[in-house]
This record gives C-alpha cells, sequence and structure tokens, in this order.
C-alpha cells in the first residue's frame, strides 16, 4: 500500500482525491457543533430530595430546563415506538425507514414521512437547518459521528432534553411540569404516550384545539406498545382514558426568594449550572411560609408588610427554609419580591452577644462583671437604654439578657470599635462597606448594616464551633466559620488550630445568658416545662423603629427572622420582642424539640475566685467570694476595682482618720463602693448596697470627690432645641452626691444659679457657646467641667 501510495503520489488526479478525502475525514471529525446545545435554560431549584421547588422561562422566552442525562423508561419505550423503532440496533442512519420514507412521499405526491432517526433528529435540532435534500445528507452523517462519540443514553438524553412539546416548552422536564404538573419519572403510560407524540408535531398541544388529533395519535401509540408486549391490555385500556393535556399549568413557586438568589449568583459567577439541588425542605418551607403569612395578616393592619425568615442546619450551615419576603405579587404595594434576607439593614442589638463573647475571649470582663449603666455623652454621642431608665451598674450577662444600651457602649468604648470591627469582618460579615471609624460606637446599636444571611449565619458560627470543641479534642477548625450555604459541597479536611476566632467557653457563657431572656408572653414560664425546647435567642430594633430583628439558636438549629417595611418606613411598636419573637418561637415549634444542650467545654474553663458584688476577680478586701468557673482568659481579667478598705468609728456610723481619732478606735472593714454617678442608681434597685457614712464631725476628709456630674461630662457639646413656642430649652443638668441630702451649690460662669437637695438635678438656659458650670458642695468641696452650647444656626 505505501509503495502504491509512494508511486502515485506525483499523480495530480490522486493528489486531488487524497485532499478530497482528508478534507472530508477532517470535516466529518469536527462537524459536529461545539457545544451541541448552547441554547439559554431556565433556572430550576430542587429541594432536598430532588424535588421541584421552582422555575424561571429562559432568557429565549422557552420553558427549557438544563440537560438531565436521566430519561424514564416509559419515555424511552414511547419514543422508540412511536419514532424510531431500530433506534438500539442502527448506527445513526436507518435505511429502512428512509426508503420507505422516500416510497410514501412519492405515493402521496407531497413530504408526509422524512424518516429521519432519533439520532438525525437530535442533529437537526442542534443545527436548526432547512429541510433540503442536501441538508438531510449532511444530517446523516453528523448523525453517524454523533453514534460514535455518544452512547444510545446519551442521544436519548440530549433529544429528550432539546425536543419540543408544543407552545414555548422544549424538553421533556419542563412538558411533564407544564403539562402535568408533576416531574417525568412519576407521570403514567397515557400521559408519557401523549408527550411522545408531541415533538413530531408539537402544535397539537393548544388550548380548546387539535384535542381530537392528539387523543387518536397518543390512542396509536398505547395500541402500538400493547402489540410491542411493552403494556398489557388492562393497563393499555386504562390509559386510552386518560385525558390529554390541555393548557399549561403552573410551575411550583416554593421558595421563589431563593430562585431569585440563584439566578444572581450564576450571573456573578457564584454558580456554573443552571438547575441546582438545594438544601431546603419542601415540607418545612410551606410551613415557615404559613408561619409568615399568618403574622403578616395581623401585623399588615399597622402596616407592617413585610417578613423574612430563615432557618439553618448548624453542622453545615446549610438553609433548611428560607422565606425572603411574604408573596403578595397580586399587591405591588406589599413589594413582595423584595428578597429581605439578603437585604443589608439595621441590626439593632443582634451584634451584643459577638461583644460580649468578645470581651471575654479578650479576657476583658467574667461573664457577670458589673458595667456602667448611668447617663453617658460620649463626643458627641448620647445612647439611651429603650425604656430610657438607668441601673447605675449592671452584670454583663444580665445587661445582654436585658439588651441594654448603654452598657454595650460602655463595653465597645473599652473593646475598640475598630477592634470588632475587625472582628466582625473576620467572622465574614461583608456588608461594612464603610471605615470603622464611619461607625463608631453606634456600631453596636445598629449603626453599620447586615443581613439576615448573614448574621444567621455568624450565630450558626458560633454554636458550631461549639459542638465541635470537645469532637475535635479541644482544637479548633478555622472552617467553622463560614457563610451560610443553600447547596451542600464536600466538606475540605479539617485542620485544627490550638485557639479560635472566638473561644468555646466564652462562646458558651454568651449562649447562657442569651437563654435568659424572657419569652413574649411566658414569663420564664416555660423553664417549667420539660417539653420545651432550650434556646439562646437574641432580639434587635433598628433607630426609627424600622427593622423588627429575632434569632434563636440550639445545638441543631438557628432560626433568624426580620419583620419591617422593604422601604424603609418605621412605624410604632414594630420592635424585635413584639413583631419577630413570636415569628420566631412558632418556628421553632416546627422543629425537633430535645432538652439536650451544649456541652459545656470544660477544656477551656479555669476556676477562679470571683467578688459576687462585681463580678470581677476577687481582690484583697473582697470578703463575699465564691469560686467558679470562667473562660482561660478571665485569668488575666482585671481585679475587682470597687471594694476598698475604709476606716469606721467604733459604731460604724462614721468614716475616721487617724487625724482625728486614735488608732485603736479606728475599725478597718472592707466596703463595696461604686463611684457617685453609679451608686447614684444601683442604690436604688439594689437594697443591699449600703452608701459609705459619713466623716464624723472635725476629721479631714481624706477621700476623692464625693461629687460627680452626671450629665454633661467634661468637653461635652450639647444642642439646647426650641420649645413649642418657639423659645429656647432648658438644658437639664444632673450630678450625684456621695453623702445622702447634702446641698450643691450650682454655678454657670461664675454666677450662683441655685442649690440641690435630695435630687441634685438644675435645669439651665445657657446661650450658644462655651461655659464652665461649678459645683461647690457644703463641705467645700468643689467640681468643674466645660462644655459647649451648639447654634443650631451655625
Amino acid at each position: 500500500m505505501l509503495s502504491w501510495i509512494k508511486q502515485n503520489l506525483k499523480k495530480p488526479k490522486v493528489v486531488i482525491l487524497l485532499a478530497i478525502l482528508f478534507a472530508l475525514g477532517l470535516w466529518f471529525a469536527l462537524c459536529l457543533p461545539r457545544p451541541l446545545f448552547g441554547n439559554p435554560t431556565s433556572f430550576v431549584i430542587d429541594d432536598d430530595a430532588g424535588r421541584l421547588l421552582g422555575a424561571s422561562i429562559a432568557a429565549d422566552g422557552q420553558w427549557r430546563f438544563p440537560h438531565n442525562a436521566e430519561v424514564p423508561e416509559k419515555f424511552k419505550k414511547c419514543i422508540i415506538a412511536f419514532e424510531d423503532k431500530r433506534f438500539e440496533s442502527h448506527w445513526g442512519f436507518d435505511p429502512l425507514a428512509f426508503g420507505r420514507a422516500i416510497r410514501q412521499n412519492i405515493k402521496a405526491k407531497r413530504v408526509t414521512s422524512g424518516g429521519s432517526t432519533i439520532t438525525m433528529q437530535v442533529i437537526r435540532l442542534a443545527t436548526r437547518h432547512n429541510r433540503t435534500v442536501l441538508n438531510k445528507i449532511g444530517e446523516i452523517f453528523m448523525a453517524l459521528r454523533l453514534e460514535l462519540g455518544y452512547s444510545k443514553n446519551q442521544i436519548m438524553a440530549l433529544y429528550a432534553s432539546n425536543a419540543p412539546f408544543g407552545s414555548n416548552v422544549i424538553g421533556l422536564d419542563a412538558a411533564a411540569w407544564r403539562y402535568f404538573g408533576r416531574e417525568p419519572n412519576k407521570l403514567s403510560w397515557g400521559e408519557m404516550a401523549a408527550l411522545a407524540v408531541l415533538p413530531n408535531s408539537p402544535s397539537l398541544v393548544h388550548p380548546g384545539k387539535n384535542r381530537e388529533i392528539l387523543l387518536k395519535k397518543r390512542n396509536l401509540l398505547l395500541e402500538k406498545l400493547n402489540k410491542q408486549g411493552v403494556i398489557d391490555g388492562t393497563t393499555t385500556v386504562l390509559a386510552k382514558l386518560e385525558p390529554v393535556p390541555d393548557k399549561p399549568v403552573s410551575l411550583p413557586q416554593v421558595a421563589p426568594h431563593l430562585l431569585q438568589r440563584f439566578k444572581g449568583d450564576f450571573k456573578n459567577n457564584r454558580q456554573t449550572f443552571t438547575r441546582l439541588q438545594t438544601t431546603l425542605k419542601t415540607t418545612l418551607q410551606d410551613q415557615v411560609s404559613d408561619i409568615v403569612e399568618k403574622h403578616h395578616q395581623v401585623l399588615k393592619a399597622n402596616d407592617i408588610n413585610n417578613i423574612a425568615a430563615v432557618v439553618l442546619d448548624v453542622e453545615s450551615g446549610a438553609a433548611l427554609a428560607y422565606v425572603g419576603n411574604i408573596t403578595h405579587r397580586e399587591d405591588p404595594e406589599m413589594e413582595s419580591d423584595v428578597d429581605v434576607v439578603n437585604a443589608p439593614r439595621s441590626p439593632g442589638s443582634t451584634l451584643k452577644p459577638l461583644l460580649y463573647a468578645s470581651m471575654l475571649h479578650d479576657g476583658l470582663i467574667l461573664p457577670n462583671s458589673l458595667i456602667a449603666d448611668v447617663p453617658t455623652q460620649i463626643a458627641g454621642y448620647h445612647p439611651e437604654n429603650f425604656d430610657l431608665g438607668y441601673d447605675g451598674a449592671v452584670p454583663a450577662s444580665n445587661a445582654l439578657s436585658r439588651s441594654l444600651n448603654i452598657p454595650a457602649v460602655k463595653m465597645l468604648q473599652q473593646y475598640k470599635y475598630e477592634r470588632f470591627y475587625d472582628k466582625l469582618k473576620k467572622i465574614g460579615f461583608t456588608t461594612l462597606n464603610q471605615p470603622a471609624d464611619h461607625y463608631g460606637l453606634s456600631l453596636i446599636l445598629g449603626g453599620g448594616e447586615n443581613t439576615l444571611w448573614e448574621l444567621t449565619g455568624a450565630y450558626a458560627d458560633m454554636a458550631r464551633v461549639l459542638n465541635h470543641y470537645n469532637n475535635n479534642g479541644g482544637k479548633y477548625d478555622p472552617a467553622d466559620y463560614h457563610a451560610p450555604v443553600y447547596s451542600l459541597s464536600p466538606r475540605q479536611k479539617p485542620v485544627f488550630e490550638k485557639s479560635g476566632l472566638l473561644d468555646a467557653a466564652s462562646i458558651y457563657y454568651t449562649l447562657q445568658a442569651m437563654e435568659d431572656v424572657m419569652r413574649p408572653g411566658e414569663e420564664m414560664l416555660w423553664q417549667q416545662f420539660s417539653s420545651t425546647q432550650r434556646i439562646a435567642w437574641k432580639t434587635g430594633t433598628s433607630f426609627g423603629f424600622r427593622d423588627g430583628w429575632a434569632i434563636g439558636i440550639t445545638p441543631k438549629y438557628v432560626v433568624g427572622v426580620w419583620v419591617g417595611n422593604t422601604d424603609g418606613e418605621g412605624r410604632p411598636g414594630l420592635t424585635g420582642i413584639h413583631t419577630a419573637a413570636p415569628v420566631l418561637f412558632d418556628i421553632f415549634r416546627l422543629l425537633p424539640a430535645a432538652r439536650d444542650w451544649f456541652e459545656e467545654p470544660t477544656g477551656e474553663m479555669v476556676k477562679i475566685n470571683v467578688c459576687r458584688e462585681s463580678g470581677y476577680r476577687a481582690g484583697q478586701y473582697c470578703n463575699d467570694v465564691i469560686e467558679q468557673r470562667v473562660p482561660k482568659s478571665g485569668l488575666k481579667a482585671p481585679v475587682c476595682p470597687w471594694h476598698r478598705l475604709v476606716h469606721l468609728s467604733v459604731d460604724q456610723k462614721y468614716q475616721v482618720t487617724g487625724n482625728c481619732t486614735l488608732p485603736d478606735d479606728i475599725i478597718n472593714k472592707s466596703w463595696f463602693v461604686l463611684p457617685p454617678s453609679m451608686e447614684y442608681y444601683y442604690k436604688t434597685k439594689n437594697y443591699q448596697y449600703h452608701a459609705l457614712p459619713p466623716f464624723a464631725p472635725g476629721c479631714e476628709q481624706a477621700e476623692t470627690n464625693p461629687m460627680e456630674l452626671i450629665y454633661p461630662k467634661d468637653g461635652a457639646k450639647v444642642y439646647v432645641p426650641l420649645e413649642a413656642d418657639g423659645k429656647r430649652g432648658r438644658l437639664i443638668c444632673n450630678a450625684a452626691h456621695r453623702q445622702s441630702g447634702t446641698k450643691i451649690y450650682w454655678h454657670l460662669d461664675d454666677k450662683y444659679i441655685g442649690e440641690s437637695g435630695t435630687y441634685h438635678q438644675m435645669a439651665l438656659n445657657p446661650s450658644p457657646g462655651k461655659h464652665k458650670l461649678t459645683l461647690v458642695d457644703a463641705g467645700g468641696n468643689t467640681l468643674q467641667i466645660n462644655f459647649e452650647v451648639l447654634d443650631k444656626n451655625k
């Protein structure tokens, strides 16, 4: 052969022939389109069991589901019997069927049959060639090439995914849902036979038209299947009684907002395939949607129109339910198309547990360390508690469970908002787009923006770290901190570290404090019922009553709820406790209840002596000491700053000094002493607190200034608003004195204004500009501060 080629290569005819053969071979090898089908497909999401949750129409206006490699056996039998009975044996072209078609066309003097195999039809669908003789020949060779590169099952799947089924329905999957409202593998023989005849004449499916033709074709196919022994006589008779499809039905829309999110993630290159099996559970999704709708019916009476809820599995962070909003598309004012789960909103107080855990982790406080709760102004920022009251000092855990604002701001001031901002970024918050200075101390009260998705995910992170701590032998996996997911991917092998972003003990005490929050309408009675779940939870309310939040945690689940208006309109009574919390607990009632709680991470704890009154590490003057387990970082927590040694007279009614009393007549005693401003409020709510006795007459006062100005603070800039009558209002100043009943004399810019007795309060009317306020008590102690009144016209 080689010798013949060498002898004839110099002949032009041979060279031309070889070139033609090479070109034909190259064309044959490369004749198939790349890709074979490049049409846009519908976005489709399924639940965790593969059941359809929702779909959207493709970009070209067709209902075309993504390619499905699995073709139901019923469809294979039906389409082979109807279109290509030798499909399993031919090589893409059936000469017998082609010859029969030519005879039929000649006899009828028109084209009545094409003789195309299923493989050739796949080529026609892929190339969209006009039906000419030349294109027909090309289809034959391309079909042969397709058979060489694809299996019969793959070719059948290509046909089932791309064949037209009438109207704007492409592919078997879309047709099954559009005409019968079920997935293909759940169709009956009658239903499948009706679909199998449609690609041959897709115009048969039009509401009210061609019903008899479609019925006749369907029944002929059923009879053919019966003759071939595919179905028995009884099945044939029953299948013929089934109706043929009428007008298309609506597809399920179980999770429309997640479908919307999936489309957005696809466009942002976070997804690569337009069909996705999600982690959602259809039954739970429906139940959560029903709860959201039930509460919406009540809340909309107060013009609160929108609710969102998400349920996460702690272990994987997977969404089990995703209700992005109510679903009332018939009412545009509801704006129900907005997915609030992924919308940045002011989080209110929902970041407070993260600050509490961070401070425990860094050893700045112990679980019950007293935090100041007094009127506060920091660089013009004036936070207030929700109830506008003050406790003077409150245990940190109690401040968290009661969601007190001033202690939270005091804690953030101590922790530093820049450090907390960085911590939130590391935990996974992506919506804090401004520098830390932009938010300042308001960050802890909702001064930034977060999404329900990321907030709920952060709480799931904490629960996951705590669950894994003992299982990981006391080590930490950085991968435990990750954003929630709505589809599962293989988990990477953990890489353990000795320390974590938040240690397990700090998380444990945080969740313990959150568990003590009183549930709406139950007044702690839930603890008496063994069937009730233990839940750590937190609410939040944004400034202006625009957002209500509630997030709850158990060892297995995290539930997050947001209530408000998508347009940001605030409403009276729109608080987390009154609007979001009831939804939260209704959802938790759907979830499996268990009394099991988080296992105590004893390996991350130490026992230390703690001062019962202050909650700090016990110092030398603390006489009421208890032994407590605290996070290991508590070893570097501050020693109690409020206990000191005082010198008393023999009857303990007066404080004395060595200058006026003999040493033998002095009793030294440990005393719990708060600063005057804290003491002023603390003693009204804590009957066991004993103020220091006064100094004995004639004794030199050796203590620091017994007075403290509560408001305004030194260097404050204040604004005095105008009253309704247009006159400038008054600045209400507050002071505290350690000795009850002692008079304080007030001076503004060195001019005497007046005196106060039991309650040290004075109304001033300063003009815009800088001022000096001087206080002098009856003992001659002086306190002086400077402040500035702002002029609103400047």
